[in-house]
């Protein structure tokens, strides 16, 4: 029986998407893994069977869930000690009923009853579950503050400078403040980081391999690299790039929160009430085609791309089947997701690579074509495919005209500032309620 289950597994790898997608910025990294061998090796087991896997292959594991039981973890990076909130809810399942503990989503909810499947979702909206991810949390940060103060109080520290040949023995701050002082290469102060020597062991690796510790950008020689970081001031670390979060203290602080989002609470904190907001920039989205790798900072740019080089016109659906907000999310999400499955979404042909599938699409005329709608209407597709799909933020409901055509046309809209409330009162439920009252009284 295991076997079989393998098997399936294997030949689903395309089939299941765990978490959401993200198109292609900084690698992500699970925040305060720790680097030791032994903790990765570290056996994890299923929470309603005797499978196990080590927790390096924690993915593995999610996916015999998804497929075997149909329990899906909500926010698995967030769990601070995955082993050991398994091991909790391995106890309590085998006390109670799963239901008792998960919500239950079933999808294909229109379709034929044959096709409709129902999963569990564990997440923190149980009171019980977000006590424990606290409690884990909390641990963990007593236990990350334990190693710091280890590192702060070592005076065996022993290495050499990344920039120059000098070497530094003692404590960990004689090193970081040269390097800050002499090569104007700042991590932070001392007392925020932990697991020193793996983050000097990780900038050393990229120096090594040629790559900018900043852009990352990979150069011919040292010396082109070390003159690429001076004269475009690149001697730093990339602040919005994840694989550093696990080195710095306020990154364990709060349950699901990095250091920007602390740090910003920090700031409004601060903020007095006349602020000036006229050196103020936002930073530009890009929306990616649903269909290549066309990126544009206009939803106009991309709308126009796929309609011209595609032949899609997400327009066109919106009125043809006066899609509401939500089933445009639900109908781009569904895209989003047959695609990189490899599957075409007209007509569910399999391929085995993406740009086979597109090529399918164009070349069978399928780009404006849908399945039946209880195909993509489901509520799994409420989640986006691609966390940071900024298509989804261009969406809009559906234009003026159609708005008066539905079943709400002849309800009146008022204003919220309205002075004559003639028309509220001859509308109000209330008003028919206390009439119909009164004829009952009356007679």
């Amino acid at each position: 029986m295991a076997a079989c289950v393998e098997k399936k597994i294997n030949s689903d790898e395309q089939e299941w998407i765990l978490e959401p997608l993200c198109f292609p910025e900084q690698p992500a990294t699970d925040i305060g893994t720790n680097s030791s061998s032994h903790h990765d090796m570290e056996v994890v087991t299923c929470v309603l069977c005797s499978h196990s896997a080590p927790l390096s292959e924690k993915d593995r594991l999610l996916k015999h869930l998804v497929l075997v039981h149909k329990l899906v973890i909500a926010d698995v990076k967030l769990i601070a000690d995955f082993p050991k909130y398994m091991e909790y809810w391995k106890n309590r399942i085998s006390e109670q009923p799963i239901t008792d503990f998960c919500s239950v989503i079933k999808t294909n909810s229109q379709g034929p009853v044959e096709k409709q499947e129902h999963y569990f979702l564990l997440c923190d909206v149980l009171p019980e579950d977000r006590v424990l991810r606290e409690h884990l949390q909390q641990k963990r940060l007593e236990e990350i503050l334990e190693q710091q103060q280890r590192e702060r109080d070592d005076d065996s520290f022993q290495r050499i400078c990344m920039f120059c040949n000098d070497e530094f023995n003692g404590n960990r701050s004689s090193l970081l403040n040269h390097m800050a002082r002499e090569h104007s290469f700042s991590v932070g102060l001392p007392d925020n980081i932990v697991y020193c020597v793996e983050f000097l062991d990780h900038l050393q690796s990229k120096l090594d391999n040629l790559q900018c510790l900043y852009c990352e950008k990979t150069f011919r020689d040292k010396t082109t690299l070390k003159d690429h970081m001076r004269k475009k001031q690149h001697r730093r670390i990339n602040g919005n790039n994840s694989e550093y979060d696990c080195f710095y203290i306020i990154n364990y602080l709060e349950l699901g929160k990095t250091w920007e989002e602390v740090q910003s609470e920090d700031d409004r904190e601060m903020e007095d009430e006349d602020d000036d907001w006229s050196d103020w920039q936002a930073h530009p989205v890009c929306a990616v085609c649903l269909f290549c790798e066309q990126q544009s900072e206009s939803m106009e740019k991309i709308y126009t791309h796929m309609e011209e080089t595609h032949g899609f016109d997400l327009h066109k659906l919106k009125t043809e089947l006066n899609l509401r907000f939500y089933q445009q999310v639900k109908l781009v999400n569904y895209i989003r997701r047959e695609i990189h499955q490899c599957r075409c979404y007209g007509c569910q042909e399999k391929f085995g690579s993406k740009p086979e599938v597109i090529r399918h699409v164009m070349e069978a005329g399928h780009v404006m074509q849908l399945p039946e709608t209880s195909t993509w209407d489901q509520p799994q597709y409420y989640f986006p495919t691609y966390e940071n799909d900024a298509l989804l933020c261009a969406l809009s409901d559906s234009d003026s005209e159609s708005e008066h055509t539905g079943p709400w046309r002849d309800v009146p809209v008022i204003a919220e500032d309205i002075s004559n409330l003639k028309v509220l009162k001859q509308t109000s439920v209330l008003s028919h309620l206390l009439k119909n009252t009164d004829r009952e009284n009356g007679s």
